[in-house]
């Protein structure tokens, strides 16, 4: 199977748009299936917007493709975390050593509509909206949807999943035996608020990504373009301080008082976005094998859904949509190898980023607002600032490189066993010292 057949993408969404751009530089003919209208003539969905913190893996997809500098134009650069306490002033913590690398807060909507258009102009790409996929068979292609005008059939010669984390393609490669999944699910939810513009600016600095630790919850807000700030909250769904337990504005109202006090002045229709935006699903999914017949396969969330934490999820997908295309340049475009080998590049990867990913959620929620966090997080900096391509901090390998996600993961694991033992003969040393003196002091 070459480029001389058509491919379904299933799924409209950044990760599909990306995929479908990609192949029509290959001369692949394209069908791009989605299950909703399109995107770009209704409301977007109360709620629902989760800006995305945009990175180099994603930058480095785009730029490939000539898109970056149309998706970028209205993203706004973040250098840094800006740490609101209970009480007192908040903290800037810069991202890299030298305070000048960022990641990007952008729309998810406006960045699915810019790529969707570049799809949708790209030669050999047609969109089919309000196509959701009800039938699936991997030997043959034969694809089956739900349509405004009824029941539809269609055939392709590769069919490649971009629906996301409750995607329809994996659900029946698993039902019809070929892959297994699992999904772990947190036992947290997120729920959004606006933070508007005040007498047209940000009300916050708009250079940073805030965020509200409280242990075992947290608050982020994202700047958008319009001068607002999308804020996300990250809380347990059942028990105490849990969006369960707040059910009435007074209640509602007192929460936040206690615990997010400088937000209340900010956010006129707080009350309102938080009775009646919806609470979101936290949680990553493993699926494996990733692909079916040598004509199947998941892209992105389809195949790794991950939690937030790391602002890496359109980034990872972004690099499956790279690598799948290196793949096929290795093949000469033969796409039962491409799909084998796409698999055995990204898998590792995309486990060692949803572990980090997690582990990140930690961080953020308990530990960035820690004097002792504080200390490690200059000890690194100086470290790469001393050391410069030697020692490279975690954040900044999966935020500002390339380096697989896999390789990032066991490069700061050896990082951190060097740093224990030099830290170790350290306080040896220190203790030697210490008990030269004591003795002399005795004599």
């Amino acid at each position: 199977m070459r480029n001389d057949g058509e491919v379904a993408i299933v799924g409209a969404g950044l990760t599909g748009c990306l995929l479908a751009c990609y192949l029509a530089r290959r001369g692949q003919r394209v069908v791009l299936y989605e299950r909703r209208p399109d995107p770009r003539t209704g409301s977007p969905e109360r709620g629902r917007s989760i800006n995305l913190a945009l990175s180099e893996r994603g930058l480095d997809a785009l730029r490939r493709i000539g898109l970056e500098e149309r998706v970028m134009a209205d993203a706004l650069p973040m250098r840094g975390r800006i740490i609101h306490p209970v009480a007192g002033e908040p903290a800037f913590q810069a991202y890299s050593h030298d305070g000048e690398r960022a990641i990007n807060s952008i729309s998810r909507g406006a960045l699915n509509n810019a790529l969707l258009a570049a799809a949708e102009a790209a030669p050999g790409v047609r969109v089919r909206f309000e196509h959701r996929l009800t039938g699936l068979d991997a030997r043959t292609g034969d694809l089956l949807f739900d349509t405004p005008g009824g029941e539809l059939k269609a055939t392709a010669a590769v069919v490649l999943g971009a629906d996301g984390a409750g995607s329809v393609v994996r659900a029946r490669l698993v039902a019809d035996g070929y892959a297994e999944e699992a999904a772990d699910h947190l036992d947290y939810g997120y729920k959004e608020l606006a933070v508007p513009a005040v007498d047209g600016d940000f009300a916050l600095d708009p250079g940073a990504l805030h965020i509200w630790p409280r242990g075992t919850s947290m608050m982020i807000a994202l700047p958008n373009p319009d001068r607002s700030f999308t804020c996300t909250m990250f809380w347990p769904t059942t028990g105490p301080g849990s969006f369960a337990s707040l059910t009435g504005p007074r209640a509602v109202e007192e929460h936040f008082a206690a615990h997010y006090p400088d937000v209340v002045p900010l956010a006129p229709g707080l009350v309102d976005d938080y009775l009646h935006n919806p609470v979101g699903r936290l949680g990553t999914v493993r699926c494996t094998p990733w692909q079916a017949e040598g004509r199947v396969a998941l892209v992105g969330d389809a195949a790794h859904a991950i939690v937030p934490f790391y602002g890496q999820g359109a980034n990872c997908g972004f690099e499956d949509v790279v690598e799948l295309d290196r793949c096929l340049a290795a093949t000469g475009g033969d796409w039962a190898p491409a799909l084998a080998r796409y698999q055995r590049r990204r898998k590792a990867n995309a486990d060692a980023i949803a572990e980090m990913a997690l582990a990140n959620f930690v961080e953020m929620r308990d530990k960035v607002a820690s004097p002792v966090f504080r200390f490690v997080k200059s000890v690194e900096h100086t470290l790469e600032r001393a050391l410069p391509g030697r020692y490279v901090s975690r954040y900044e390998l999966v935020s500002f490189s390339t380096v697989p996600y896999a390789e990032v993961r066991d490069r700061v694991r050896r990082q951190q066993r060097l740093l224990a033992a030099g830290a170790a003969v350290a306080l040896a040393g220190t203790a030697a010292v210490a008990v030269r003196l004591i003795g002399r002091k005795k004599r």
